[in-house]
């Protein structure tokens, strides 16, 4: 695998020159494949290893329907699970479907549901393409993964890296512990700030999770400056 050959310590200048140049193709080819979503579009991250009958696959079936009947696209990470049951509800509603995938030792596979796709070698240009193709993210229970895509968004933002970026956590129960301990622990020792507790939005409703993104990305068109060739045509 490819990140494994960067992160170790025994490189030539001939192999730093190679992962330089395939870096930068990757980013080219994510940042051409996010500039053919047309629509705003939703990120919903869960685990890849439930079956389509588990209730998070469910539920993501569910929100990823229910975004495509408002006009939205919706991006996963193209695999199985979670992602598979997301991207096959904005498929079968009649919406885009966009998946990011990842080469994996044990190889994971692209979903059939996929209107876009592009498979990734690395993860930080993968999960660049997760942030920029998006308005939002909807995460549903899963394991590591999920839990690195929750953090790094909550960083992003909380460093103002990202502007108006709803991040809604599905399925109380699940993330119940996790929020005590970020409560207990990390507010407690003030690691991290009252108001970053704000940054998110806990539901089981699949109305209020897509309200929760919807509301915000059109907050944020409302603010937005109107340019002086629409408002002579306003």
């Amino acid at each position: 695998m490819e990140d494994q050959r960067i992160f170790s310590s025994v490189e030539s200048a001939a192999d730093r020159e190679r992962h330089v140049a395939m870096i930068a193709r990757e980013f080219r080819d994510g940042f051409e494949a996010v500039d053919r979503i047309d629509r705003p579009a939703v990120t919903i991250f869960g685990s890849a290893r439930v079956a389509q009958d588990d209730p998070a696959a469910l539920r993501a079936n569910a929100v990823a329907a229910r975004f495509a009947a408002h006009g939205w696209a919706v991006v996963t990470g193209g695999g199985p699970g979670v992602m598979e049951a997301a991207n096959r509800g904005a498929r079968e509603a009649g919406g885009l479907s966009v998946g990011f995938n990842i080469e994996l030792p044990n190889e994971q596979r692209s979903n059939p549901y996929l209107d876009i796709s592009l498979t990734f070698r690395h993860f930080y240009a993968r999960k660049t393409m997760f942030v920029k193709a998006a308005e939002g993210f909807v995460v549903f229970p899963g394991g590591f993964g999920t839990s690195d895509e929750l953090f790094e968004s909550l960083t992003l933002i909380q460093t103002g890296k990202v502007l108006h970026f709803p991040v809604v956590l599905f399925d109380s129960d699940y993330w119940d512990e996790l929020l005590q301990w970020i409560r207990g622990e990390m507010l407690a020792a003030r690691m991290i700030s009252p108001e970053d507790l704000d940054l998110l939005y806990v539901t089981d409703d699949v109305d209020e999770a897509v309200a929760q993104v919807i509301d915000c990305y059109e907050r944020r068109c409302a603010e937005l400056p109107v340019s002086p060739a629409k408002a002579d045509a306003q």
